[in-house]
Parts: C-alpha cells; sequence; structure tokens
C-alpha cells in the first residue's frame, strides 16, 4: 500500500510541509521540553534536537481533534495545520516520542517501539507503551491530576482524554518498581522494566497484566464502534436496542479487566515485598507504600478489595512483629505505636493526600 493511501486511510490530509525554521523551532522546544522533564535518564538536549529536526514535517488535517501524529513508514510528523508552534501539547511530545523510542534493522524496518516488540504480528507491549508514553508525554507538559469518572471508575489522572485507564495501570506498575526504569525503559527501548516488574513478581504476572492492558485497548475501540453504530439506528428501532444492550456489556468489560489488572498488580507486588520486610525500617517502609497506593487506585462503589487487603497485610505485620519480638529488641519500639497507627490509617483509608507524590519519593 502507498504512503498516499496510508495517509487517506488514517484520515490524514496533507496541506503542506513546514518550513525549516518552524520545523527548528518546535523541535528546539520539545527536546529541550523532554531533557529538562527527565534529567536522570540522561538526554542530552542538542541531540535530542539533531534526532527529532531530521523528521520530514507537515501541518495536515488531522482526524478527531488529533494535534500530531508520527507516521514511521516515511519517518514523519504531521503537526494539525491550526497548531501554534509557541503551543505544546502532550500528543505532539507523544508522537514525538514514538520518534525517539524506535529501533529499526538495517533495512529500516522497525524491530521495537519503546516497551512494544514489533518483530510479533500480535504487537505484545502495544498497551503498556502507549501508556507509559503518554504518562511521559503529560509530565513534559505538567498536566496536572484531576478527578475523572470512566465506565464506573473513579481515577486521579493527569491524562484524561488518552487512554486514561491503561495508564493507570501502568502508573501503578511505576509506582511499586520506579517511574525512572519505566521512562528508562520506554526512551530506550530496553527490557530493564519488564525485568524488574518480573523479579518482584513474576513472569506469569507480568505478561497478565500485559495482554489485559491490550484487552481494555480493543475493548475500547470496541466500544467506539458501536457508538459510531448506534448514531445509524432510527430512534425507537430494534437495532438500538440491541447496540445499547451490546454497549452496556462492553462497559461491563472494560471495568471488569480494569479491576482484575488492577488488584493483580496489587497483590502480586505486595504479597511478595511483605516477605522481604524483616527490620523496623523495612516493615514501616512497606506498610508507608501500600497505604499510598490508595492515592493512584481506581475506585469502584461498592468494591472494598484494597480496604480489606490493606487490614489484612496490617495484621500480618502485627503477627510478624508478635513472632519477632524476642529477636529484634528495636521491633518492641515499633510496635508501640503500631496498632493507633494502624486504627488511624484505616480511617483515613480512602481520603486522597495531595502531597503523596512527594511522600512516594522518600520510600
Amino acid at each position: 500500500m502507498s504512503i498516499k493511501k496510508d495517509l487517506k486511510r488514517d484520515g490524514i490530509e496533507v496541506i503542506n510541509e513546514i518550513d525549516t525554521l518552524t520545523q527548528n523551532t518546535l523541535s528546539k522546544r520539545i527536546a529541550d521540553t523532554i531533557s529538562k522533564n527527565f534529567p536522570q535518564l540522561g538526554l542530552n538536549s542538542k541531540e535530542l534536537f539533531i534526532n527529532i529536526s531530521r523528521l520530514n514535517m507537515y501541518f495536515a488535517k488531522l482526524p478527531n481533534g488529533i494535534s500530531a501524529k508520527y507516521f514511521y513508514k516515511n519517518k514523519s510528523i504531521y503537526f494539525d495545520y491550526s497548531l501554534e508552534t509557541h503551543e505544546l501539547t502532550d500528543v505532539a511530545i507523544h508522537e514525538c516520542i514514538h520518534y525517539l523510542q524506535e529501533k529499526c534493522d538495517k533495512n529500516g524496518d522497525i524491530l521495537r517501539l519503546g516497551l512494544c516488540d514489533y518483530t510479533s504480528g500480535d504487537l505484545p507491549g502495544i498497551g503498556i507503551n502507549e501508556a507509559a508514553v503518554q504518562l511521559m508525554a503529560a509530565k513534559c507538559i505538567n498536566n496536572g491530576f484531576e478527578t475523572e469518572k470512566y465506565f464506573g471508575i473513579e481515577i486521579q489522572t493527569n491524562t484524561a482524554t488518552y487512554y486514561p485507564l491503561e495508564c493507570a495501570l501502568v502508573n501503578q506498575m511505576a509506582y511499586v518498581i520506579g517511574e525512572n526504569v519505566l521512562f528508562d525503559s520506554t526512551i530506550n527501548a530496553n527490557n530493564r522494566f519488564k525485568e524488574e516488574f518480573i523479579s518482584f513478581t513474576s513472569a506469569k504476572t507480568y505478561y497478565i497484566i500485559q495482554k489485559n492492558i491490550e484487552m481494555l485497548m480493543e475493548n475500547q475501540a470496541r466500544l467506539e464502534e458501536l457508538y459510531s453504530n448506534l448514531q445509524n439506528y432510527d430512534t425507537d428501532s430494534y437495532g438500538v436496542q440491541r447496540c445499547t444492550k451490546e454497549i452496556d456489556k462492553q462497559k461491563g468489560k472494560i471495568r471488569k479487566i480494569f479491576l482484575n489488572t488492577q488488584r493483580l498488580i496489587l497483590t502480586s507486588y505486595f504479597d511478595n515485598a511483605i516477605n522481604l520486610a524483616y527490620s523496623p525500617k523495612q516493615i514501616e517502609n512497606y506498610r508507608n507504600k501500600l497505604y499510598l497506593f490508595k492515592n493512584i487506585l481506581g475506585q469502584v462503589e461498592g468494591d472494598n478489595f484494597y480496604n480489606d487487603y490493606y487490614i489484612d497485610k496490617m495484621v500480618e505485620l502485627e503477627n510478624r512483629y508478635e513472632l519477632r519480638k524476642g529477636e529484634i529488641t528495636d521491633l518492641v519500639i515499633v510496635r508501640h505505636n503500631f496498632i493507633s497507627k494502624l486504627v488511624r490509617k484505616i480511617k483515613l483509608l480512602f481520603g486522597f493526600n495531595p502531597d503523596y507524590a512527594k511522600i512516594r519519593n522518600k520510600i
């Protein structure tokens, strides 16, 4: 299929090529923004600028309000024709990160795109990669967190318009393993994040989560199709009833996949991590980390899984104190305030702490 046909299929209508001055302006702004926001990755702004400026850049009419689209077949990025060069959107940065994370063979064929394996036909890791890239893009433009509800799931998100549920799950994975590890694998297309997550959980767990996030994307795409089909039926037709029923069913699937995946991330990490909590400091760090997980939790009315799990783990920690208080004298001191802290934290369990990110960095 020709490039023109590919572009047409994706709803991209090219208006004109971006002039060199504007292209350099965009490239520099994007390079500076990425390097400034991820100093831990050691990204060189000048090198990023050189790489990004090598892209072919066009102004185009793009579908559904998209502000930018990277097209790997001709190494080109298409910006919405209404985009002002002094404005940077998360989607524009998102698409440039896709270009930077691309790994190709000598023939120019993609082998890997960040966390996604392009040598396999079903593109394993594409969901995790999309979410990770969007988390980076949102951080670049300092998107604020807001409370949103999707399919009955309430989350704190800074990616409200782009795969918010997938981003929420990958953010939970990053919370337990480390953001720096996630972003390193995202931009440098390596297995570090995958391997570290597996080391704290299991390979089976990682691949289930990876597949579930891809299923979330597929089910949401199916939902969009159903909404589109709904517009083609008469208001009182049987087709509307059937389509509406299917939409409700699809929403239920999405909610179930999200909750099952969230529970798996939570339990797979903290069930293993508790076995490494021996010293008073390790036990306290474990308790704090589990407690702060509530701030990135997707909540559904009537679902008390996290609440019950938290209490069970606190009881398990208390039993550890009992078993080891004769072995380590420091534990007697720690135990003195344990019950009072437990009661206080359970009372506050579902209250959002806006400073959790600051606390999180200390544990």
